[in-house]
């Protein structure tokens, strides 16, 4: 009896050792599962050619249905995250009938999320376009001569100021040989010398003076720190706006600098570049490890240029300071919810 005894006390104290180490290993093994979660790779490479037709036709449809009493929010980049899973990101393939076919789903009432989850790649699409288009449209309040008007749409502005002309191209991918053979890795816009360099989007200056490659140039990040802006090339002897300076806030639509044409010297103040114009360059990036380094996400802006070019911030010349500024004072009402 008392070996019986003495066998239930040792299977008792087996079975409670058990429970102890599993306890322990529960908060163990969870501490591991949030670890390989938070270690997700990031996106490594986005080609980004949605036609600006196209971009406009979904902004204005997100614009359109945004507070609208009895019809259902478009969110404009999701309906492009959609159309580019069902094309495999090759917008050759779009067709106008296409829009309208996931518009009749949404009135039916499907979201496009519920549309996007049997498809394989949809929170790829998902994430890379908002990578490049959120901030671009939203609600903001710019001062007119009748106040402070609320406005929802299109916030992000082009890098042109109003009414100064310019022209352009597809140029993303051509060559470069100065140093190196490279690809041109943004978008170059012609016009004439000292036009003003626009803020396309509301951020902090993370770079800026001369670079050999880019002359004058000005880096700036967004507020949710997944793009980088690069103005470059700008102007010999009066590259910047006055009291521009590394670390300073700009917003949506301010004057950054001025057009010109330095650059290609490790000289500083240089005219090493043939003709007048801006390059300018987007970086997607989806983890800090990717800011600078030999796989930088740079992608083709030539159709959100496009887009673009009907926001453009008014400015004038202050004729008591000489400075350019806008005319219009802005503030994101996005950005202001958030802080």
């Amino acid at each position: 009896m008392f070996c019986a005894i003495k066998v239930k006390k040792t299977a008792v104290l087996a079975v409670l050792l058990v429970c102890v180490l599993v306890g322990a290993a529960v908060p163990v093994l969870a501490r591991q599962a949030e670890a390989g979660a938070e270690k997700k790779e990031p996106i490594k490479w986005v080609d980004f050619n949605i036609p600006s037709e196209l971009l406009k036709s979904a902004m204005e449809l997100d614009i359109e249905t945004h507070g609208e009493e009895g019809r259902p929010h478009v969110d404009w980049i999701e309906i492009l995250a959609y159309l580019g899973t069902k094309y495999g990101g090759d917008f050759t393939r779009y067709r106008s009938g296409d829009l309208e076919a996931v518009l009749e789903k949404i009135g039916s009432g499907q979201t496009v999320a519920s549309l996007g989850e049997g498809l394989k790649y949809y929170s790829y699409y998902s994430e890379a376009y908002h990578a490049v288009l959120d901030g671009f449209v939203g609600e903001y309040e710019v001062e007119t001569e009748n106040g402070w008007e609320k406005r929802y749409g299109l916030k992000a502005y082009s890098p042109i100021a109003k009414t100064f002309p310019y022209s352009d191209y597809d140029d993303f991918g051509v060559g470069r040989s100065y140093g190196y053979q490279r690809r041109h890795l943004g978008h170059d816009l012609m016009a004439a010398v000292g036009t003003p360099v626009i803020a396309v989007e509301s951020g902090v200056v993370e770079a800026m003076g001369w670079n050999q490659y880019g002359g004058w140039r000005i880096g700036i990040r967004s507020d949710d720190k997944k793009r980088y802006y690069y103005y470059a090339h700008l102007l010999k002897d009066h590259p910047f706006a006055d009291g521009l300076q590394e670390g300073s806030r700009v917003e949506a639509g301010d004057v950054i600098g001025f057009m010109g044409r330095t650059g290609y010297s490790t000289t500083e103040n240089v005219n090493n570049i043939e003709k007048v114009h801006l390059h300018f360059g987007l970086e997607l990036i989806f983890d800090e490890s990717q800011k600078e380094c030999n796989s930088e996400i740079w992608i083709d802006v030539y159709d959100i240029v496009s887009l673009l070019n009907q926001h453009r911030s008014s400015v004038r010349k202050n004729m008591e300071t000489g400075a350019w500024e806008r005319v219009y004072p802005y503030r994101d009402l996005d950005r202001e919810s958030s802080t």
